[in-house]
């Protein structure tokens, strides 16, 4: 546990000093984001075996909540985060009363059709920009004082709210209620034959998931300036999905490690082909930029043929096998 520590250490440290290393504060600040709609996903799916395959419901209507409280409200940032996390858990609740005694791929269908309900009613209302969504959202001042305009102050204040939610899912995880969450997901009869209300452990463990994952959609946000449909479509809850597969179900480093490897290939892929085929001198990739599906895709297989726990997974795995073998 120390070394793992000292590694979350050792990356906090480097996020830290990533703006004065000539890292893009936004794209870091993006990653970010990310990281946390991952590690939210995670906590519902890794350790309480709930398979949601509509959260982009959250992490996009809290988009949307806390642009337009920004943007028409003229509300401060720090309320508008508050907004978009409290509405993501105000879905979360609906959703979870809805589905949460449904079981498998009923529960999961239950999620996505909820989502798509959601989606639809982006698309249409007035107040949402429709196929425009959100844009010029202004990042405002923090409690009136700092200016959030500047990127370095936007960075570590992206910074400080993404590390906190981090700190109170391992919090979650390690606490009683955590353990309760793994029974169920490991063998939820015997759960409910020791005396547990499954149902209201699952849905306040959804509550949470839909809280953080609006957290993470609202402060995209505020970064960025705008909120799209696409924030709310179904592909984003399947990108979430991906993410937590490849990085590893069940760790707390395996949402951001795959939300990092999804992000960097969306957005760096043409990039990453061009340096390629400057080196190789193999004119193909340089087309990688226009393949950004294909190559996520085979990612994602190669991950479940050759990884099936996940990156982070398979390390963790290989490093117990060496512990018991140097016993």
């Amino acid at each position: 546990m120390n070394k793992n520590w000292i590694a979350y250490g050792l990356l906090l440290l480097a996020l830290i000093c990533a703006p004065f290393l000539g890292a893009y504060p936004v794209f870091i600040m993006k990653l970010m984001c990310y990281a946390l709609f991952a590690s939210a996903f995670n906590l519902l799916l890794g350790y309480t075996g709930l398979l949601s395959f509509g959260h982009a419901a959250f992490f996009g209507g809290a988009a949307y909540v806390a642009g337009h409280a920004i943007k028409v409200w003229g509300l401060s940032p720090e309320l508008a985060l508050l907004m978009g996390a409290a509405g993501g858990a105000l879905l979360g609740w609906i959703f979870g009363l809805l589905a949460i005694r449904r079981q498998g791929i009923y529960f999961s269908m239950i999620t996505l059709a909820l989502a798509q309900m959601l989606f639809f009613i982006c698309l249409q209302a007035p107040f949402t920009g429709g196929e425009d969504g959100l844009q010029g959202v202004p990042r405002g001042r923090l409690f009136g004082l700092l200016d959030l305009h500047d990127d370095l102050h936007m960075y570590y204040l992206a910074l400080v709210i993404v590390v906190a939610a981090f700190v109170l899912i391992v919090r979650i995880i390690h606490s009683p209620f955590g353990q309760v969450l793994k029974s169920i997901k490991e063998n939820e009869p015997r759960a409910i034959s020791l005396g547990y209300d499954t149902a209201r452990f699952k849905l306040l463990a959804f509550v949470l998931s839909a809280s953080l994952s609006g957290l993470a959609g609202a402060l995209k946000t505020v970064v960025l300036g705008f909120a799209t449909l696409t924030d709310v479509h179904w592909s984003s809850s399947g990108e979430v999905i991906l993410m937590t597969l490849v990085g590893g179900l069940g760790t707390l480093s395996g949402p951001m490690l795959g939300s990092t490897v999804v992000v960097v290939l969306e957005n760096k892929l043409g990039e990453i082909g061009s340096f390629l085929a400057s080196v190789t001198g193999i004119e193909w990739f340089s087309t990688l930029g226009e393949s950004v599906t294909m190559v996520t895709g085979m990612i994602f297989v190669i991950c479940v043929l050759a990884f099936r726990r996940g990156i982070m997974g398979e390390i963790i795995a290989f490093r117990g096998r060496r512990k018991q073998g140097g016993h």
